[in-house]
Protein backbone atom coordinates (compact mmCIF):
# COMPACT_ATOMS: atom_id res chain seq x y z
CA UNK A 1 0.00 0.00 0.00
CA UNK A 2 1.31 3.10 -0.89
CA UNK A 3 2.19 5.69 1.97
CA UNK A 4 0.47 8.62 1.80
CA UNK A 5 2.37 12.03 0.92
CA UNK A 6 2.94 14.56 3.25
CA UNK A 7 3.74 18.40 2.39
CA UNK A 8 4.79 20.13 5.43
CA UNK A 9 5.88 24.12 5.36
CA UNK A 10 5.32 26.46 7.96
CA UNK A 11 5.83 30.46 8.10
CA UNK A 12 8.20 30.81 10.72
CA UNK A 13 11.40 29.37 8.28
CA UNK A 14 13.04 25.99 8.25
CA UNK A 15 15.15 26.50 11.32
CA UNK A 16 11.76 27.17 13.29
CA UNK A 17 11.46 24.72 16.26
CA UNK A 18 7.61 23.96 15.52
CA UNK A 19 8.68 23.14 12.54
CA UNK A 20 10.88 20.92 13.19
CA UNK A 21 8.48 19.40 16.14
CA UNK A 22 5.77 18.89 13.53
CA UNK A 23 8.22 17.34 11.46
CA UNK A 24 9.35 14.88 13.92
CA UNK A 25 6.15 14.08 15.19
CA UNK A 26 4.47 12.93 11.95
CA UNK A 27 7.55 11.69 9.64
CA UNK A 28 6.46 8.41 10.74
CA UNK A 29 2.95 8.77 9.00
CA UNK A 30 4.34 8.84 5.53
CA UNK A 31 6.28 9.66 2.35
CA UNK A 32 7.69 13.60 3.49
CA UNK A 33 8.07 16.59 1.66
CA UNK A 34 9.48 19.81 3.59
CA UNK A 35 9.11 23.10 1.48
CA UNK A 36 9.78 26.00 3.65
CA UNK A 37 11.13 29.43 3.64
CA UNK A 38 14.49 31.02 4.76
CA UNK A 39 13.13 34.03 6.30
CA UNK A 40 10.21 34.59 8.50
CA UNK A 41 7.09 35.14 6.49
CA UNK A 42 4.62 35.73 9.36
CA UNK A 43 1.73 38.03 8.62
CA UNK A 44 2.13 37.03 4.71
CA UNK A 45 -1.56 35.53 4.32
CA UNK A 46 -2.18 34.48 1.12
CA UNK A 47 0.37 36.26 -0.41
CA UNK A 48 2.22 35.01 -3.38
CA UNK A 49 5.98 35.87 -5.30
CA UNK A 50 5.35 37.52 -9.14
CA UNK A 51 7.79 39.99 -9.51
CA UNK A 52 10.97 38.25 -8.57
CA UNK A 53 12.45 34.65 -9.46
CA UNK A 54 11.48 31.49 -6.51
CA UNK A 55 14.65 29.93 -5.73
CA UNK A 56 14.67 26.66 -4.55
CA UNK A 57 17.54 24.62 -3.29
CA UNK A 58 17.34 20.41 -1.68
CA UNK A 59 18.93 20.52 1.09
CA UNK A 60 18.10 16.84 2.87
CA UNK A 61 17.26 14.11 0.83
CA UNK A 62 16.56 10.27 1.75
CA UNK A 63 14.65 7.85 1.15
CA UNK A 64 11.01 8.87 1.91
CA UNK A 65 11.69 12.53 3.19
CA UNK A 66 13.12 15.49 0.85
CA UNK A 67 13.74 19.09 2.50
CA UNK A 68 13.86 22.15 0.46
CA UNK A 69 14.61 25.45 1.50
CA UNK A 70 12.95 28.49 -0.74
CA UNK A 71 12.80 32.41 -1.19
CA UNK A 72 8.92 32.12 -1.51
CA UNK A 73 6.11 32.15 0.82
CA UNK A 74 4.36 29.67 2.52
CA UNK A 75 1.12 30.00 -0.15
CA UNK A 76 4.46 29.97 -2.88
CA UNK A 77 5.84 26.92 -1.38
CA UNK A 78 2.73 25.22 -1.43
CA UNK A 79 2.51 26.01 -4.98
CA UNK A 80 5.67 25.19 -5.74
CA UNK A 81 5.27 22.01 -4.18
CA UNK A 82 1.92 20.76 -5.84
CA UNK A 83 2.95 21.90 -9.18
CA UNK A 84 6.88 21.22 -9.44
CA UNK A 85 8.51 19.21 -6.61
CA UNK A 86 6.50 16.51 -5.17
CA UNK A 87 5.89 14.52 -8.14
CA UNK A 88 2.11 14.03 -8.03
CA UNK A 89 -0.76 15.81 -5.42
CA UNK A 90 0.11 15.40 -1.95
CA UNK A 91 -2.43 13.40 -0.08
CA UNK A 92 -1.92 15.69 3.40
CA UNK A 93 -0.58 19.46 3.58
CA UNK A 94 0.56 20.05 7.34
CA UNK A 95 1.83 23.46 8.47
CA UNK A 96 3.12 24.82 11.86
CA UNK A 97 3.64 24.24 14.45
CA UNK A 98 3.70 28.10 14.04
CA UNK A 99 4.76 30.71 17.14
CA UNK A 100 1.62 32.57 18.29
CA UNK A 101 -1.87 31.82 18.14
CA UNK A 102 -4.08 32.21 15.09
CA UNK A 103 -7.30 32.00 16.06
CA UNK A 104 -9.74 34.02 15.50
CA UNK A 105 -9.25 36.85 12.97
CA UNK A 106 -5.71 36.10 13.49
CA UNK A 107 -6.63 33.51 10.30
CA UNK A 108 -6.88 36.42 7.48
CA UNK A 109 -3.11 37.51 8.34
CA UNK A 110 -1.24 34.38 8.75
CA UNK A 111 0.91 32.45 6.37
CA UNK A 112 0.64 29.51 8.64
CA UNK A 113 -3.25 29.24 7.39
CA UNK A 114 -2.37 30.87 3.99
CA UNK A 115 -0.37 27.77 3.07
CA UNK A 116 -3.60 25.56 4.23
CA UNK A 117 -6.28 27.60 2.63
CA UNK A 118 -3.68 27.01 -0.36
CA UNK A 119 -4.29 23.28 -0.14
CA UNK A 120 -8.08 23.45 0.60
CA UNK A 121 -8.38 25.39 -2.70
CA UNK A 122 -7.30 21.89 -4.26
CA UNK A 123 -9.70 20.13 -2.15
CA UNK A 124 -6.32 18.49 -0.77
CA UNK A 125 -6.83 18.09 3.29
CA UNK A 126 -5.00 20.02 5.04
CA UNK A 127 -4.36 21.40 8.69
CA UNK A 128 -2.88 24.48 10.32
CA UNK A 129 -1.36 24.13 13.91
CA UNK A 130 -0.30 26.64 16.37
CA UNK A 131 0.70 27.66 19.63
CA UNK A 132 -0.41 30.87 21.84
CA UNK A 133 2.90 31.38 22.79
CA UNK A 134 5.33 33.84 20.98
CA UNK A 135 8.53 32.96 22.40
CA UNK A 136 11.25 31.95 20.83
CA UNK A 137 11.67 29.31 23.66
CA UNK A 138 8.11 27.99 23.97
CA UNK A 139 7.60 24.69 24.83
CA UNK A 140 5.76 22.75 22.10
CA UNK A 141 6.08 19.34 24.46
CA UNK A 142 2.38 19.00 25.73
CA UNK A 143 1.32 19.17 21.36
CA UNK A 144 2.45 15.84 20.30
CA UNK A 145 -0.49 13.33 21.44
CA UNK A 146 -2.99 15.92 19.53
CA UNK A 147 -0.89 16.63 16.61
CA UNK A 148 -1.02 13.15 16.31
CA UNK A 149 -4.56 12.25 16.74
CA UNK A 150 -5.61 15.23 14.79
CA UNK A 151 -3.03 14.23 11.93
CA UNK A 152 -3.99 10.30 11.72
CA UNK A 153 -7.89 11.23 11.90
CA UNK A 154 -7.74 13.43 8.95
CA UNK A 155 -5.27 10.40 7.17
CA UNK A 156 -8.05 8.01 8.02
CA UNK A 157 -11.08 9.90 7.36
CA UNK A 158 -10.40 12.82 4.98
CA UNK A 159 -12.25 16.07 5.07
CA UNK A 160 -14.95 17.84 3.18
CA UNK A 161 -13.98 19.06 -0.39
CA UNK A 162 -12.36 22.86 0.32
CA UNK A 163 -12.60 22.87 3.74
CA UNK A 164 -9.15 22.49 6.44
CA UNK A 165 -8.78 22.95 9.81
CA UNK A 166 -7.30 25.84 12.22
CA UNK A 167 -6.24 24.02 14.79
CA UNK A 168 -4.67 26.07 17.78
CA UNK A 169 -3.20 25.18 21.37
CA UNK A 170 -2.85 26.89 24.47
CA UNK A 171 0.43 27.49 25.97
CA UNK A 172 1.77 25.25 28.14
CA UNK A 173 0.97 25.32 32.12
CA UNK A 174 1.28 22.90 35.34
CA UNK A 175 -2.03 21.79 34.46
CA UNK A 176 -3.10 19.03 31.62
CA UNK A 177 -5.01 20.03 28.32
CA UNK A 178 -8.22 19.22 29.03
CA UNK A 179 -8.98 17.72 25.44
CA UNK A 180 -10.36 19.08 22.05
CA UNK A 181 -13.06 21.03 21.10
CA UNK A 182 -14.41 21.76 17.48
CA UNK A 183 -15.80 25.52 17.33
CA UNK A 184 -16.70 28.47 15.70
CA UNK A 185 -13.93 31.33 14.87
CA UNK A 186 -14.17 34.01 17.88
CA UNK A 187 -15.13 37.46 16.30
CA UNK A 188 -11.77 39.30 17.81
CA UNK A 189 -9.72 42.14 15.81
CA UNK A 190 -6.49 43.74 16.50
CA UNK A 191 -6.33 47.81 16.71
CA UNK A 192 -4.09 49.45 14.85
CA UNK A 193 -1.49 51.55 16.17
CA UNK A 194 1.36 52.75 14.28
CA UNK A 195 4.00 54.51 16.13
CA UNK A 196 5.96 57.16 14.32
CA UNK A 197 9.63 57.40 14.75
CA UNK A 198 12.72 58.97 13.33
CA UNK A 199 15.76 57.15 11.33
CA UNK A 200 19.54 58.67 12.51
CA UNK A 201 18.75 60.60 9.47
CA UNK A 202 16.23 62.57 10.64
CA UNK A 203 13.38 60.83 8.09
CA UNK A 204 10.21 59.80 9.77
CA UNK A 205 8.61 56.16 9.21
CA UNK A 206 5.97 54.70 11.47
CA UNK A 207 6.35 51.04 13.03
CA UNK A 208 2.89 48.85 13.73
CA UNK A 209 2.09 48.42 16.96
CA UNK A 210 -1.49 47.74 18.45
CA UNK A 211 -3.80 45.56 20.64
CA UNK A 212 -6.03 42.34 20.38
CA UNK A 213 -9.49 42.82 21.33
CA UNK A 214 -11.96 40.30 22.05
CA UNK A 215 -15.63 41.36 23.06
CA UNK A 216 -16.99 37.55 21.32
CA UNK A 217 -19.03 36.35 24.62
CA UNK A 218 -20.45 33.29 23.03
CA UNK A 219 -19.08 30.11 24.59
CA UNK A 220 -18.58 28.36 21.71
CA UNK A 221 -15.57 29.75 19.81
CA UNK A 222 -11.38 29.42 19.66
CA UNK A 223 -10.54 31.95 21.72
CA UNK A 224 -13.37 30.59 24.61
CA UNK A 225 -11.66 27.11 24.26
CA UNK A 226 -8.10 28.06 24.60
CA UNK A 227 -8.66 30.13 27.51
CA UNK A 228 -10.03 27.14 28.83
CA UNK A 229 -7.19 24.61 28.09
CA UNK A 230 -8.78 22.74 25.28
CA UNK A 231 -6.97 22.61 21.95
CA UNK A 232 -9.54 24.80 19.43
CA UNK A 233 -10.12 23.05 15.72
CA UNK A 234 -12.25 25.43 13.11
CA UNK A 235 -13.41 23.99 10.20
CA UNK A 236 -12.68 26.81 7.97
CA UNK A 237 -12.61 27.16 3.97
CA UNK A 238 -11.96 30.19 1.42
CA UNK A 239 -16.03 30.87 0.44
CA UNK A 240 -16.06 34.47 2.16
CA UNK A 241 -19.86 34.63 0.85
CA UNK A 242 -22.07 35.67 3.21
CA UNK A 243 -24.92 33.44 2.04
CA UNK A 244 -27.32 34.60 4.53
CA UNK A 245 -27.71 38.02 2.09
CA UNK A 246 -27.19 36.96 -0.74
CA UNK A 247 -30.80 37.46 -1.57
CA UNK A 248 -31.97 40.27 1.41
CA UNK A 249 -29.44 42.94 -0.37
CA UNK A 250 -31.10 44.54 -3.30
CA UNK A 251 -30.48 47.50 -5.74
CA UNK A 252 -32.54 49.41 -7.52
CA UNK A 253 -31.47 51.16 -10.82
Amino acid sequence: MKKPLILITNDDGIVAPGLRKLISLVEHLGDIIVIASEHTMSGMAHAVTIQNPLRVRLITEKPGYREYLTSGTPVDNVKLGKQKLAGRMPDLILSGINHGSNSAINIIYSGTMGAVLEGAIDKIPSIGFSLDDYSPNADFSHTDEYVLSITKHVIDKGLPDGVCLNVNFPKITDEPIKGIKVCRQADARWVEEFEERKDPHGRTYYWLAGRYENGDIRNDTDEKALAANYVSVVPSHTDFTAHEYVDKIQFTK
